[in-house]
């Protein structure tokens, strides 16, 4: 029981950088669900099962986007909780997909709550201004800010860790083999449309041909990610030096001697 403990608090702790993150460190993409569930592994003992339940939740975020005040489910939360309850409960990646999404969900349920009461700080804030104390309204922001995000993360995980472990387990147990094989496929087919999203903000005229470079590459060249990933940067690097370079220095060159025709 004390060892759970430990975890729990450990895990809550990792929680807590990750919301820190792009609100306190400056986005250093620690809360990416790859690197929340690899810390997750690293804390726990199984680096490889948080690898393998963390990359498959970030190709679903992949095509999930913050757009004004809308929120999107928080992955993040969820990745840290499943890739836990994955790793505590000896459950595979495809099973920790019934935990992360419902967790992210509400995530992005507790998201919408703590930003609704955090928008009478900006009432505060005014406040203090006008009556010069600076101070206090930087405070408002840095300090209890922070320590609301932190809190709306340690307390989910805390109690979901310390308090859930053995009920997933009994869960898991009594998961039915074709619930299994259907998440299995979905597990497939999420990172799949996590990536459609993403190429639907992105993908145009200009960028289509590279897009089917590389698919045709991996379908026919049996060649690895990482290989095609190291081939697209040379690729990146050559048309950066060769192809846009000598477009700037000729439209450079252009303006130069429309101003000497001055």
């Amino acid at each position: 029981m004390k060892a759970m403990l430990y975890k729990a608090i450990i895990l809550g702790i990792i929680g807590i950088i990750v919301v820190w993150d792009s609100r306190l460190f400056g986005r250093l993409n620690v809360e990416q669900p790859l690197i929340a569930s690899t810390l997750v592994g690293i804390a726990l003992g199984d680096v490889t099962k948080g690898l393998m339940v963390g990359a498959t939740l970030e190709l679903i975020s992949l095509g999930l986007v913050n757009v004004g005040a809308a929120a999107p489910p928080d992955m993040a939360l969820g990745s840290i909780i499943a890739a836990a309850f994955a790793i505590l409960s000896g459950a595979s990646a495809q099973t920790a997909l019934t935990i992360a999404i419902p967790i992210a969900v509400l995530g992005q349920l507790l998201a919408i709550v703590l930003r609704m009461a955090m928008s009478s700080f900006n009432v505060m804030a005014n406040r203090y201004i006008d009556e010069g104390k600076f101070k206090s309204a930087t405070n408002l922001h840095i300090i209890w800010g922070s320590a609301l995000y932190a809190i709306s993360y340690f307390v989910p995980i805390f109690i979901s860790i310390y308090f859930g472990t053995g009920l997933v387990k009994q869960i898991v147990s009594v998961i039915p083999k074709w619930l299994t094989s259907g998440l299995t496929v979905a597990s497939a087919v999420l990172p799949a449309y996590g990536f459609a999203l993403l190429l639907s903000t992105m993908l145009s005229k200009k960028m289509a041909p590279y897009f089917f470079i590389g698919f045709l590459i991996t379908a026919y060249a049996n060649i690895s990610v990482t290989g095609i990933a190291l081939f697209a940067i040379l690729i990146a690097i050559l048309l950066d030096q060769i192809i846009y370079k000598d477009k700037s220095s000729s439209s450079s060159g252009g303006d130069g001697d429309s101003l000497d025709s001055l």
